[in-house]
């Protein structure tokens, strides 16, 4: 069997990451499969202030510095999504969209998410006003009022960090008294534009495609009251952190589980099944932190290397000696020669090896409106990223200058790129929007996979996007900030770069409050569906691609 790795790991937030960088510093062949950005919830964590050694830091930035331990020891990271698995056999098989993988040893670091809490009106008016995570969603709620319902640490950070936009933030937490450290606590309560409301749960949410009223009752004297919208809002928020769910769905029968479906280890965090190693929030604990997460995937990690040398030593395999890799030097802000502050010199080189790789060339066409500054901002984008790749193209063209190409790619709206192919073909695939941030990622995944080789995508789900008769538009509305919004924007993308009847575009939801006020989104990601249908929510690409059926 060819290319089986030592360790496999599912998952690449703090449990995965660390993991990943005890098996690598022990030379095991290791590779982290996530389905997104790495980091987990600890990605969308505004303030760390509880990590040992380190004072004060962003999720985001003490993920990047995880990332980086994993690359300077060696470990690959796959960007696929996981869909079965067998752990039956010696050797466990992962199944992937893009196709299997093998190795001797897996650990499961998944870890958990937001749980919904099942009042009225929550599923109907999730995106047009209640909410999970308040990194991707916040901005949306400028000037707004919110609620925030629970009484633990994340209900809590998350209050505070929405005073950012709202003008204020009511706490609905249904002990008598917070559940996080008093330390948190305390913060909460000096903070002018936050109110608490102990004893009290939230009974339902109404409006009229946007949520105007929400139902309250105190749980102690049994009384209930109501929150109108100010006539002057409209609308306001409910932000839902009640904790999590562990998401193991897709190991059910594969390991051992309890009825709410954690993985049950040893302290080793050996499952069940020999070779198979659980690690972080999917396990029961007491205690679900960055801190606890990172010491499981350590543990498992370590005990995962002796069972692959057990392993190897039973069946006589034996390693070939591993080139040494050097560290990879640190990132710096410095630029490029070209003018986008987005390509800095490290991320340049980065995508030269990308672009290297194309197979066919692939033409970016700008639309310039001169007079807005993000249309100026694109086209100096673009220029910079056609410098790294020869069969990269660019052609500008003012607004007016050139009717036949904007007719050609339904130019109608600024800023604006889109993707030709090599035959000078409209690939379907647009970018209204300054693709930085996370989206800086699905930008050169949409170049990869029209240019090709492109990622590998399962034959059942080929087959499936090839059968879309009708024709059908996609806009991915996102937030730069968001770390969700990329694999959406990627999934529509590959289906339009696939089947000529698809047109897929991402929309930076900040340039366009039009639209974002029409279809009445307050969440991210969110896809209108031939200008008519709104579906929220990270979506895979088969689960896209049935809904244009």
């Amino acid at each position: 069997m060819k290319n089986v790795y030592d360790l496999i790991i599912i998952g690449a937030g703090p449990a995965g990451l660390s993991a990943g960088v005890y098996a690598g510093r022990a030379k095991l062949k290791t590779a982290i499969v996530e389905r997104g950005n790495a980091g987990g919830q600890a990605a969308t964590t505004s303030e760390i202030a509880n990590y040992p050694g380190i004072r004060k830091t962003s999720g985001p930035a003490l993920i990047e510095e995880m990332r980086k331990q994993n690359e300077d020891f060696g470990v690959e990271f796959i960007k696929t999504e996981v869909t079965d698995v067998d752990f039956s056999k010696e050797v466990k098989q992962i199944k992937t969209v893009n196709g299997d993988l093998y190795a001797r040893s897996v650990i499961i670091a998944t870890g958990a998410a937001p749980r919904k809490l099942g009042f009225p009106g929550e599923q109907e008016f999730t995106g047009r006003g209640v909410a999970y995570c308040s990194t991707c969603d916040g901005e949306f709620f400028q000037g707004l009022e919110v609620f925030v319902i629970g009484a633990g640490f994340a209900a809590a950070e998350e209050a505070m960090y929405l005073t950012r936009y709202a003008t204020k933030v009511t706490i609905i937490a249904r002990e008598p008294e917070f559940t996080c450290a008093p330390s948190i606590a305390d913060k909460v309560f000096a903070n002018e534009k936050i109110e608490v409301k102990f004893h009290t749960e939230l009974l339902g949410v109404y409006g009229d495609g946007m949520i105007q009223k929400a139902r309250f009752i105190n749980n102690e004297t049994k009384e209930e009251w109501e929150y109108e919208a100010k006539k002057e809002d409209g609308t306001f928020g409910v932000f839902v952190f009640i904790g999590y769910q562990p998401r193991t769905e897709l190991f059910k029968g594969h390991v051992d589980m309890d009825p709410a479906g954690y993985i049950l280890t040893n302290d080793d965090m050996q499952t069940n099944v020999k070779g198979v190693y659980a690690a972080g929030d999917l396990r029961p604990k007491s205690l679900r932190q960055i801190v606890t997460a990172v010491a499981d995937g350590a543990i498992a990690a370590s005990d995962a290397g002796k069972y692959v040398a057990e392993e190897k030593e039973r069946l006589g395999i034996k390693d070939e000696p591993q080139e040494e890799k050097p560290a990879k030097q640190e990132e710096t802000t410095q630029k490029s020669s070209g003018k986008s502050s987005l390509i800095s010199e490290a991320i340049a080189g980065q995508l030269k090896g990308i672009f290297n790789k194309m197979e066919n060339d692939v033409t970016l066409v700008t639309i310039v409106d001169e007079k807005l500054p993000k249309s100026i901002e694109l086209r100096n984008f673009l220029q910079d990223v056609v410098e790294l790749g020869d069969k990269l193209h660019l052609q500008i063209y003012k607004k007016g200058e050139n009717k036949e190409m904007e007719a050609k790619v339904n130019a109608d709206k600024y800023p604006i790129v889109a993707m030709l192919d090599a035959s000078g073909n409209y690939s379907g695939v647009k970018y209204h929007g300054v693709p930085g941030g996370h989206e800086l990622n699905s930008f050169i995944l949409a170049i990869y996979n029209l240019a090709g080789p492109g990622q590998a995508l399962d034959a059942a789900i080929l087959s499936e996007i090839k059968q879309i008769s009708k024709k059908a538009n996609i806009k991915v509305m996102v937030s730069l900030a968001c770390h969700y919004c990329p694999d959406v924007v990627v999934g529509a993308q590959r289906i339009a770069i696939e089947n000529p009847n698809v047109e897929a575009e991402m929309v930076d939801i900040s340039q366009f409050p039009d639209i974002k006020t029409k279809y009445k989104v307050m969440s991210v990601p969110a896809m209108i569906i031939n200008d008519k249908e709104v579906v929220f929510g990270a979506k895979k690409i088969d689960e896209i691609a049935s809904l244009l059926k």
